[in-house]
């Protein structure tokens, strides 16, 4: 797995400036951050109330005895009310405005995972992707929210104290600012230590997560080859790295609270010492010491929490960070302008070099001598408007990647691609790829209806079903449709794994029947077909072919003898092209290929 931009080494901002770049997702939810600091505040100012009415208890009531008994239940019940009702609104108000920044920021993770540069996919895998999208922007904005209320309403339940206390002895209270330096230090060492800390746990989650997706894609070859041992001890081995970082995660932030209490502890011990003098020099009442102290005591919880809370709110903003990175860091892919409602069809690749990058290697390369990983080298290729044009070569020899040129899904090095005379670049992608229909040997279905899997892309209420019905019969999908309980409007399941490799490949088919493209790139289309069904699909497909351009990568003899043109490909260059029978008059590659590889009853590899 590569390192991503979200490595422990990534400099760190302060909190602020972190929090800054999460604005644009929540300003939209700006009435409930007003009606949180409201309510926050009003219960902040609460707090001092309590010491303020023991004092009055203690100085009216015990020492004078002429406070009335109803008034001090009267006015504790009128205090806990506010505070209560005061905590509720802001709590809520808070948490409207998280979950609506979450929805703000999910939808734009998920809107940049549908536009961004296909290198993405190959960078970052499908369990980290869908963990960062899924997981730990979740897990980030609840721990973000109430480590956010708590700042909040200790902040200022801190300063509301600290105003009374300064009310009623500014020279104690002197003695009580002095722990703020050192608290401060204690903060900031340790938090920076979290932050560090929570990459390096995000990343070993992520690992540990690839190890786990590995394993469920590739369930039977483990058990084929009795893997289970060694994959073990892969997940055990990663497993107890993250263990050992959440325990310095844990050691980290626990010594904040000891620290802290100690901190407190000493300034209490003075302050009392120093009260203790001044009563006996001045006479402070009973009421007016009891009140300091109590207010002094009310400190530490608001302290402690303040101390504690650098912890939840450094991973909170470390895994909401990961899904801004994804959105930030992520370019989308660019798109031109130009669009058609239907293409004739002409493609041509003029000098056209791709070269994959390795896995630390730039997106940009420059250098296009360089053997490594050069999937195509100089291609010159015209393609007439309903052509078809068969691809064959060796494995390796870049029949793919030239045909996932045309709908952008692999960019060129150098050298252009055109389409009706226009170059790639300058098409609309959306609508750049509404001229294509691909069937390739991996069969993607969605867990969703028949339907909705056949018309992929079209939204509620848009789907023909007398169209889908059509495309099935095309692909020779009755016989399944007669069966499903629902009809069309049965779901298919995850990746339809319920179906054979034949259905969910004429299931791959009738997608590209119903999407009625100009253009059609068939890539090992019927190589999960028994010859039954090849001979039933064969007849849909080359009616669907008619008037339309179509690149196969040839699979079965059938195919490429029916083709207009084969084009032979070997080590990313064009070797041989012509017809089927004037390939095999050359005797060159193509006619070894098809003495070795091409038979008549099974498919190509």
């Amino acid at each position: 797995m590569n390192d991503s931009p979200t490595s422990p080494e990534a400099p760190q901002q302060t909190i602020t400036a972190r929090l800054r770049r999460f604005w644009p997702y929540f300003q939209t939810a700006k009435t409930g951050i007003v009606v949180a600091a409201i309510t926050t505040l009003v219960g902040a100012l609460t707090e001092p109330m309590i010491p303020a009415l023991l004092k009055t208890l203690l100085d009216q009531g015990f020492g004078k005895g002429d406070l009335d008994l109803w008034k001090v239940p009267m006015a504790l019940l009128a205090l806990f009310g506010v505070r209560g009702l005061a905590g509720f609104i802001a709590q809520y108000a808070l948490s409207y405005t998280a979950s609506l920044g979450l929805l703000n920021l999910r939808r734009a993770m998920f809107n940049r995972l549908n536009d961004a540069q296909m290198t993405l996919f190959a960078q970052q895998s499908a369990s980290k992707l869908s963990n960062t999208l899924v997981y730990e922007v979740q897990t980030g904005s609840t721990m973000l929210v109430n480590a956010m209320l708590s700042l909040t309403k200790d902040s200022l339940t801190l300063l509301a104290l600290l105003g009374y206390l300064l009310y009623l002895n500014w020279k104690l209270t002197l003695i009580v600012l002095f722990l703020f330096p050192a608290l401060v230090v204690v903060m900031r060492v340790l938090s920076k230590r979290l932050y560090k800390l929570t990459r390096s746990s995000q990343q070993a989650t992520d690992e540990l997560a690839y190890v786990v997706e590995e394993n469920a894609l590739a369930h039977r070859m483990v058990r084929l080859h009795g893997a289970q041992g060694r994959q073990g001890e892969r997940f055990d081995k990663l497993s107890v790295a993250l263990r050992r970082l959440a325990l310095k995660s844990t050691v980290a932030q626990a010594a904040m609270t000891p620290l802290t209490q100690m901190l407190a502890a000493l300034a209490l011990s003075a302050v009392i010492a120093v009260a203790l003098w001044q009563s006996s020099r001045s006479g402070v009442t009973v009421g007016n010491f009891v009140a300091f102290v109590t207010a002094m005591l009310m400190l530490i919880a608001p302290i402690r929490h303040l101390a504690e809370i650098a912890g939840p709110i450094t991973r909170g903003l470390a895994a909401l960070e990961r899904g801004l990175e994804l959105i930030e860091d992520t370019p989308p892919q660019p798109s031109g302008k130009h669009t058609a409602d239907r293409v004739q069809g002409a493609l041509s690749l003029q000098n056209v070099w791709v070269r994959y990058p390795s896995p630390r290697e730039e997106i940009q390369v420059t250098d296009l001598n360089s053997e490594h990983r050069v999937a195509l080298r100089g291609i010159n290729l015209d393609v007439k408007p309903g052509e078809v044009l068969a691809l064959v070569g060796p494995s390796g020899s870049g029949k793919t990647t030239l045909a996932n040129l045309l709908p952008r899904f692999v960019e060129t090095e150098s050298g252009r691609v055109l389409l009706d005379n226009v170059p790639l670049t300058d098409w609309s992608l959306p609508n750049l790829r509404q001229q294509f229909a691909m069937v390739s040997q991996e069969v993607i279905m969605f867990n969703d209806t028949l339907a909705a899997n056949v018309a992929l892309g079209a939204g509620d209420g848009e789907v023909d079903e007398a169209r889908v019905r059509s495309a099935l019969a095309s692909a020779n999908l009755m016989d399944l449709l007669e069966r499903l309980p629902m009809g069309i409007h049965s779901t298919v399941g995850h990746n339809a794994a319920e179906l054979s490799g034949g259905q969910r490949q004429r299931l791959a088919i009738a997608r590209a029947i119903y999407k009625n493209a100009p253009i059609l790139i068939l890539d090992e289309a019927t190589s999960a077909l028994d010859n039954e069904s090849e001979r039933l699909v064969q007849d849909a497909l080359s009616h669907l072919m008619k008037g339309r351009t179509t690149l196969v990568i040839a699979h079965r003899l059938s195919t490429i003898e029916h083709a207009d043109r084969v084009v032979v490909l070997a080590d990313g260059q064009i070797l041989e092209q012509g017809t089927h029978s004037e390939l095999l008059a050359l005797n060159g590659l193509y006619a070894r290929l098809h003495s070795q590889n091409f038979k008549t009853d099974s498919p190509a590899t």
